[in-house]
């Protein structure tokens, strides 16, 4: 029987692109006959900003183990959410969760810190890189983390919950993301994290100015590796 993996989604656009992320590294690393399983549960984004916006952990939580619920009763045997915002609530949720879950930050400081990097960049909306998300993990790495400057956080937020989160670009978007990427190349950072689901969306590794690591996606990986193989 084949593994299940259970997506958590809050942003369903990020969802959808954490889904295909899975695919692309399922299908490149295992056999065709040793595909997971994933099922996808969301409860309605605009709960979970509301909860978010408010300060309210703890009902940004239930909504999480409501998910969780739900993917065990699926059959899940492992789950995840793409979204960084929610990423503090995820050590709630796990508190007597009915499956395991597999956070996030930790694997992209690993995977930044096995890079040998000393600086790098934080793409996101400003609840995540004005936070301790990533600040608090690569720090105990000895990775310093960049946040964007002021005016980039507000263009950043615009972007995200303007367009992004609907599934819409704009190529002014872009160009304004791959700056605000340049900018911090020039203020020393050797690398960027999105760490954002929808960033895929805008910037890719062929077309940003530093080494990109995409938070989503090496969630994705990570859960497809660590998965055991069918017999």
């Amino acid at each position: 029987m084949s593994s299940h993996i259970g997506i958590v989604g809050v942003s369903p656009e990020g969802a959808a692109v954490f889904f295909r992320q899975i695919i692309h590294h399922a299908t490149t690393r295992r056999a065709p006959n040793d595909q997971p399983r994933i099922s996808i549960h969301n409860e309605p984004l605009s709960m979970y900003l509301d909860g978010i916006r408010r300060g309210d952990w703890h009902s940004v939580d239930r909504l999480l183990r409501r998910s969780a619920e739900l993917l065990s009763r699926c059959g899940c045997t492992i789950v995840m959410t793409p979204d960084n915002v929610v990423q503090h609530a995820v050590h709630m949720a796990e508190v007597g969760s009915p499956v395991p879950w597999l956070g996030m930050p930790d694997l992209v400081a690993t995977s930044v810190s096995n890079d040998k990097r000393k600086v790098v960049g934080l793409i996101g909306t400003s609840l995540v890189t004005s936070a301790s998300t990533y600040q608090t993990h690569l720090g105990l790495k000895g990775v310093q983390v960049l946040s964007p400057e002021p005016g980039e956080s507000e263009t950043m937020d615009q972007i995200i919950y303007g367009e992004l989160i609907f599934g819409q670009i704009r190529p002014e978007s872009r160009l304004a993301v791959l700056q605000i990427i340049a900018n911090f190349a020039h203020r020393g950072c050797d690398g960027v994290i999105l760490a954002c689901s929808e960033a895929p969306l805008l910037i890719t590794r062929e077309n940003s100015p530093l080494p990109v690591y995409d938070a989503a996606d090496i969630l994705a990986e990570t859960a497809v590796c660590m998965m055991p193989q069918a017999r």
